[in-house]
């Protein structure tokens, strides 16, 4: 056993190594000269590889409003992240505590949006976000979440919910609670780790997004991060190490959130 557990604790290793290697070499790459990353592979770890350049980032971060980018990116992730953790939510406790007419058709329609490609709806999607005047504001990128656009959030939600016993509830309904005070004070806090899944995924799948905000904001000081990136690659592809100093800074805040759920999520499963 113990020499099964040291080969599966190697593998690991080796598969974290793999994965991280993209991130080492653009982490590498930030702190270059232009010559030295397109140096050849003999060259490539000499001693000069080892002299970092830190000015490459306030260098890169002067080339664009980048912190603009950055924030604006904040400001969409924390709104969307919120909007789709409560409707989520919501629309799972409904479809798994709540008994009404239509329950398991609604319910089988929302997994059924879960096989709609994104492309068949973007055409209408569009229309109707001009139609309300939403086109070049932030509005097309946050309500959505919070009117539980996610199937995939709402069904884990909705699973959560449905096994918890029913004895918490019956408890809260005797001392004379509402659907919103079992929701609220029964339910959500048993469903932390859910909570911080469906958050991390959320803020990670808002600060990446980059097709939605390309189609939906057209005044640059609106654009996020993934969109500034986009525009630093045109302006300055021909500074590769410039361009990877910028990578690095807006990947930062995604992998920390990644970080602190993981250790939250693995903290819960402990206890």
């Amino acid at each position: 056993m113990r020499r099964a557990s040291r080969k599966w604790l190697a593998l690991r290793f080796a598969v974290a190594i793999v994965l991280a290697l993209p991130m080492l070499w653009a982490l590498w790459a930030s702190l270059q000269s232009v010559d030295r990353i397109f140096a050849t592979a003999g060259n490539g770890l000499s001693g000069d590889a080892m002299e970092f350049r830190w000015s490459n980032y306030s260098t890169a971060m002067e080339r664009l409003p980048f912190f603009r980018f950055l924030a604006n990116s904040l400001v969409i992730t924390l709104a969307s992240t919120i909007g789709a953790v409560l409707s989520c939510s919501l629309t799972g406790f409904a479809f798994a505590r709540l008994h009404w007419r239509g329950r398991r058709i609604a319910f089988a329609l929302v997994l059924l949006t879960m096989a709609v490609p994104l492309n068949l709806i973007l055409l209408p999607q569009f229309l109707i976000f001009e139609q309300l005047g939403w086109v070049n504001t932030y509005k097309p990128l946050i309500v959505p979440h919070w009117l539980a656009a996610s199937g995939f959030f709402v069904f884990l939600f909705r699973q959560t919910f449905k096994g918890i016993p029913q004895a918490y509830e019956d408890a809260a309904r005797l001392e004379g609670a509402t659907h919103w005070q079992v929701y609220w004070h029964v339910m959500l806090p048993m469903a932390r780790p859910v909570v911080a899944v469906v958050a991390a995924l959320s803020a990670v799948g808002s600060w990446n997004a980059f097709f939605a905000p390309m189609i939906y904001l057209s005044d640059f000081e609106t654009y996020p991060v993934s969109v500034g990136l986009r525009m630093f690659h045109a302006m300055e592809g021909t500074w590769p190490n410039l361009m990877m100093a910028a990578a690095v800074v807006s990947m930062l805040p995604p992998l920390v959130i990644v970080l602190i759920g993981q250790r939250w999520l693995m903290h819960r499963i402990d206890s």
